[in-house]
């Protein structure tokens, strides 16, 4: 039950950001560079353990279709700042614009 609170705790952190649809580095709804591979190898090693290797969630929220709902920014805030029991900069940097925008791509 625990678990299930956290999970719900964090889907709502997410939705709390304001986080809508986009890929670019503005954060809008165009297309932007992103290395695929790059983004995915950081993700399974520093996020799959909660949102599971295929985004499909765990402890942390599903992320298949993130990109429908959180812009690229927003995603890449909530990396930053973290909450509702995710942590904050798990990964900084380049590293973490490409993800989230990988992340953002996810429609």
């Amino acid at each position: 039950m625990m678990l299930k609170n956290v999970a719900i705790a964090t889907a709502i952190v997410f939705l709390l950001a304001g986080c809508s649809s986009g890929g670019d580095s503005g954060g809008g709804k165009g297309g932007g560079s992103v290395d695929s591979a790059a983004a995915e190898k950081s993700f399974k090693q520093n996020c799959a353990s909660c949102h599971g290797n295929n985004l499909e969630g765990g402890t942390g929220p599903a992320l298949k279709q993130i990109g429908k709902e959180h812009s690229k920014d927003e995603i890449m805030k909530q990396i930053k700042n973290g909450g509702g029991g995710m942590p904050a900069g798990l990964i900084n940097g380049d590293e973490a614009e490409n993800v989230a925008a990988w992340l953002a791509s996810k429609k």
